[in-house]
C-alpha cells in the first residue's frame, strides 16, 4: 500500500498523536505509523481482578504541568488524588525512620547534609538555560562529570550521599554513575527544582488519571481515526529537502514532512537515506534509556493505611527502592506499586519471574509488615524488554553529551522534525514534555508548509 500526505508521523504516544492532532486542526493531512498494535508509547493500562484499569507504565500528573493537564481536561478526563496520608517510610544510611510531611528523622548531619545537597544542586540546575543547557556559563565542567562525581565531592554523610542516590534512580531509573550532571541540572531546572520532582502532593506525584493515562492515547487516537495505523514499524526513511518516503512493512508512505516522535535509541535504529548529520547520530549514540521495572502487588484491601501508613516508601538499599500506595478511589483492591531501577533493574531482570516475585514480596514486608506476604494479584512489567520502547522512564546523555551534541536534539533535519518528551524544555521525561514536543514540531511544520 502506498499513501500521500502532507506529514507523516512515526509513532503514536502522545509527543505523535499530539503533534498529529494539531496538524490536523491546521488542515494537514496526515497519517501516524505506530510499530505496535496499541497506541500510547510508554503509557499502558492493563485489568486489576475486577476488572479495573490500572498503569504498567507512566501514570503521574502534578502541578505546573499545564499542557499535559489541559489536555486531560479537552478530552473530558479526570484526575484523583495519589493517597498521600500517614507515615511514610524512609530507610536510609542504614537506619529506618517513620515520618509525616516530607523530611525524613534521620540523624541531624545526614538531615543537613540533604539540605544542603539539595540546595546546592537546585542552585546549579537553575544556572542551565533549559532551551539550551549547553550554552550555561559552566557547561563544560558539569558536562564533564557524572552526578556521581558530583556527589562524592559535595556530600558529607553516608546518609545525604543515600539520599541522592535513591532521588536519581526515582527520578532517571538510572545509577548516579550514568548519566552526566549538566543533564541532571537540565532536567531538574526544567521541572522547577528537585521538589518539584519528588513530592507527591504538590509534586509530580500528586494526582492520576481516572481510567488509567493510556486513556490519553486512547481518546487523541480515537479523534484522528483511520489516520493511526497500527502493527507499522518503520525501518526505512528516505528523504530530500522536497519530504520522505516512509517504509513500515507492506506500507510506503510519501510525505512532505515526517515528525519522529519514538525514544532517541529507537530513532537511530531506523534507516536514513542519506544519513543523517554526524552531530544527530553522535548525539543518539551518546542518550540511552534508563531502565526499570514497575511492580503493581495486588491485595484484598490497602492494609497498611489500617495501621497509619501511606504506602510510600524509600530505601537505599532495597532493590524495591521506591513504592507508592496505588489503590484506586474506590479503596478495593488494595495496590502497592513499586519499582526496581537501574543498577536494581538489570539485576531483577536476570532473575526467574518467581525469584522476581519474592524479591518484591520480601522487600514489600520489611516496609509494611507480614500482611504484604499475600497479594491477591501481581503484575509486572520490564520496560527494557519492550521491543519498541526498550526501557523507560526516558533517555538521559552520557557525560559530555550536551556539550558537544546538544543542538541536534531539535534542530529539523530537512523534513525531518523530532519530538519525544526528551525534547521537551518543560517537564522533559514526562507526559507534559511529550505533550510540549507534539505542539513545537506542529508548530514548526505549519509555519515551514504554511498552513493556517
Amino acid at each position: 500500500m502506498e499513501r500521500t500526505v502532507d506529514v507523516v508521523v512515526v509513532g503514536a504516544g502522545i509527543a505523535g498523536l499530539v503533534a498529529a492532532r494539531d496538524l490536523v486542526r491546521n488542515g494537514a493531512e496526515v497519517l501516524v505509523l505506530e510499530a505496535r498494535d496499541r497506541v500510547g508509547g510508554r503509557l499502558l493500562n492493563e485489568e486489576l481482578p475486577g476488572g479495573a484499569a490500572i498503569e504498567v507504565g507512566g501514570q503521574w500528573v502534578g502541578p505546573g504541568q499545564d499542557r499535559i493537564l489541559d489536555l486531560i481536561d479537552e478530552l473530558g478526563l479526570k484526575t484523583f488524588p495519589t493517597y498521600d496520608e500517614g507515615r511514610h517510610i524512609a530507610e536510609i544510611g542504614g537506619g529506618r525512620s517513620e515520618y509525616v510531611g516530607r523530611i525524613p528523622k534521620l540523624n541531624p548531619l545526614a538531615l543537613a547534609d540533604i539540605a544542603q545537597l539539595q540546595w546546592r544542586l537546585d542552585r546549579l540546575a537553575r544556572q542551565v538555560p533549559v532551551d539550551a543547557p549547553w550554552q550555561a556559563a559552566r557547561a563544560t565542567e558539569w558536562d564533564s562529570q557524572t552526578v556521581a562525581t558530583w556527589l562524592q565531592r559535595a556530600g558529607r554523610t553516608t546518609g545525604g550521599r543515600g539520599f541522592l542516590r535513591v532521588i536519581t534512580e526515582a527520578v532517571f531509573s538510572a545509577e548516579p554513575e550514568d548519566l552526566s550532571l549538566l543533564w541532571a541540572a537540565f532536567y531538574i531546572n526544567a521541572a522547577g527544582g528537585i521538589d518539584a520532582l519528588i513530592n507527591t502532593t504538590g509534586g509530580a506525584q500528586q494526582d492520576r488519571i481516572a481510567g488509567g493515562s493510556q486513556t490519553i492515547a486512547l481518546r487523541l487516537a480515537e479523534d484522528l481515526g483511520d489516520r493511526v495505523v497500527p502493527n507499522a514499524p518503520v525501518t526505512e526513511i528516505d528523504w530530500d529537502p522536497a519530504g520522505v518516503r516512509v517504509t513500515a512493512g507492506s506500507t510506503t508512505v510519501r510525505a512532505r514532512r515526517a515528525v519522529i516522535a519514538v525514544p532517541p535509541p529507537l530513532a537511530a535504529r531506523i534507516h536514513y537515506t542519506p544519513g543523517l548529520p554526524g552531530d544527530r547520530d553522535q548525539l543518539v549514540q551518546r542518550m540511552p534509556m534508563g531502565r526499570v521495572i514497575k511492580f503493581n502487588v495486588v491485595y484484598d484491601e490497602p492494609f497498611w493505611r489500617r495501621t497509619g501508613f501511606s504506602g510510600q516508601a524509600n530505601s537505599d538499599k532495597r532493590a524495591l527502592g521506591t513504592v507508592f500506595d496505588n489503590t484506586l478511589p474506590d479503596h478495593s483492591p488494595g495496590v502497592l506499586v513499586g519499582f526496581f531501577e537501574g543498577r536494581h533493574a538489570d539485576l531483577g531482570a536476570r532473575l526467574s519471574s518467581a525469584d522476581r516475585r519474592a524479591q518484591v514480596i520480601e522487600d514489600l514486608t520489611g516496609y509494611f509488615g507480614p500482611q504484604a506476604r499475600n497479594p491477591v494479584a501481581f503484575i509486572e512489567r520490564d520496560w527494557a524488554e519492550e521491543e519498541y520502547s526498550r526501557g523507560c522512564y526516558g533517555a538521559f546523555t552520557a557525560p559530555g553529551t550536551l556539550t558537544r551534541f546538544g543542538p541536534a536534539l531539535r534542530a529539523p533535519i530537512g523534513p525531518l522534525h523530532w519530538a519525544g518528551t526528551e525534547t521537551a524544555t518543560r517537564w522533559a521525561g514526562y507526559m507534559d514534555g511529550a505533550a510540549e514536543s507534539g505542539h513545537r514540531v506542529a508548530r514548526e511544520i505549519a509555519v515551514n508548509l504554511h498552513f493556517q
